[in-house]
Formats: C-alpha cells, structure tokens, sequence
C-alpha cells in the first residue's frame, strides 16, 4: 500500500479511482455544463454577442448586480464578524437560538425571504413606512435589492470566521494585554492578521452568493428594466423571449467576470495566510 506524503496509510485506498471519480463528479456538475455555455455563446457571432452585452440595459444590470453584490457583501463582513465574535467570545441568555437563526438563509426558500422582505419593506409594510416617512423607499427599488442581497449572503461571513475565532486562544489577547497593548491594539494587530483568510473567504463567498441570487430579488426589486432589473432576471427573460444567444452572452460574460473576482479574492486570500503571525 502506497503511503501519503505524511507517511500514513491513506484512509481511502486507491488514488487513482478515487481521483476518477472526483473529477468524473466534477466534470458532469461543472466544467461540462459550463463548457455547454461557452459553446452555446459560440455559435453567435463576436458582433451579436458584443452588441447583447453592451446594450444600455445589459451594462444596466450588470452594475446593479455586481454592485449591489459588492455592497451586501463588505455590510455583512463588518458586521458579520462582529456576531461572530458575539457567539464565540460571550455567554448569554438565547446564545444558542441566535447562533441556530444565522442560518435560517441556507434553510429558507428564497420566495419566502423575498416575499416576507416584501412584506416589511413595502411603503405599506412595518418598516417601509417609517423609511417612506423620512424620503426612502426600501422596496422596488436598488436599496432593496442590497437588502435581499445581504439578507442571503450574511451566513456565510459568520460560519466562516466563527471556527477560526473559536480555536484562537484567548492567552494571546492577555499576552498582550501584559505587554501593553489596549483591546484595539490587540484586536488589530494580533487577532486580525490570524482571522483575515477566513474574513477574505466570507467575503469571496458573500459576494458570489449575492451575485447569483434570484428568488428573494425579483419580489423586492420591482424588475424595472434599467433601474432595479438584475442580471438573473435579464437571463431569464432573454430565455422566455426565446433569444437563446442573448441568453447565453449574457450568463457567460456574468461567469467571466465572477471567475476573475473570485479569483483575485482568492489570491488577496493566499497573500493573507502568508502574512498572518504563525
């Protein structure tokens, strides 16, 4: 039996069946459909496929999506860490019932999200009035948009950086506490560096959450072309016009520019566990 690098017996025998199968799994989930994508977009020519993505309401809803993505994901950095922090570092009364409710996005359909966000930011709802009130309108409109965005994105900051909170040990913050470094100090200059990967890769995941989200946008957002239309709702509906290549342009040029995002994140996160205190 070949050992691994480390020298133990591998628990799985067999890399190459078993790597056969993670990239035969890999390849009919991933990599084939989206090479269908590619070819599909192929059979339109550079001119066609080029005038579809640089129509007014194509760019439109590309800055809308990327945007409003962007946004809900640096929100839900900032503060996700600060709950994340809160579950881990503190005991207090309903601790559980919080850290089981942040991950009510992953479990909730998002027609439900989008229909109860609807709901409360509606200019009739419970907060959409008050909004309405001071000269804001939460629902139908890009505000909204961000608030579906960030309501779906959240769990994936917290669930990130809660287990790398959770195995730093506290002796390092009273360590530095002797030597006399205030709580700031020390939060930024020992505890961060350590939590930045894990921060970068919720970030990564926010972001790409946000961009490809669907259900709870189109209740919220009013799908108004040019101003609250998302670029999945733009697929959608060059799909039910039946222009296929409009479609397709569309949808490959969105996972272009994601893969180049997340690949930068990726990178920025590579650099981050390179730079964090050992």
């Amino acid at each position: 039996m070949k050992l691994s690098r480390s020298g133990h017996r591998p628990v799985i025998p067999g890399f190459r069946i078993a790597m056969g199968f993670a990239v035969l799994y890999m390849s009919l989930l991933m990599l084939i459909p989206l090479s269908m994508l590619a070819l599909r977009a192929g059979q339109s020519s550079w001119d066609e496929l080029w005038a579809t993505f640089t129509s007014a309401r194509t760019l439109a809803a590309y800055r809308l999506s990327l945007g409003g993505a962007l946004i809900a994901a640096t929100v839900n950095t900032v503060f996700g860490l600060i709950i994340a922090w809160v579950l881990v570092r503190y005991r207090f009364p309903g601790r559980r019932l919080l850290d089981t409710l942040v991950d009510l996005p992953f479990a909730l359909p998002t027609a439900v999200a989008g229909i109860s966000l609807t709901a409360i930011y509606a200019p009739n709802g419970i907060l959409g009035g008050l909004l309405e009130k001071g000269g804001i309108q939460a629902a139908y409109s890009p505000l909204g948009i961000v608030i579906a965005m960030t309501f779906v994105s959240l769990p994936f900051v917290i669930r990130t950086t809660q287990p790398v909170l959770q195995d730093i040990d506290q002796e390092i913050e009273e360590a530095a506490a002797t030597l006399g470094a205030s709580r700031w100090q020390a939060f930024r200059r020992v505890i961060f560096p350590s939590i930045m990967p894990a921060v970068i890769a919720g970030f990564a995941m926010a972001f790409a959450r946000a961009v490809g989200e669907y259900g709870s946008v189109v209740f919220i957002s009013g799908n108004m072309p040019g101003r609250t239309e998302i670029v999945p709702l733009l697929i959608v509906t060059r799909l039910e016009e039946y222009n296929y290549a409009g479609a397709t342009s569309v949808a490959l040029a969105l996972l272009i520019l994601s893969f180049v995002m997340l690949l930068v994140i990726n990178l920025l996160q590579a650099w981050a566990r390179r730079s964090a205190p050992v």
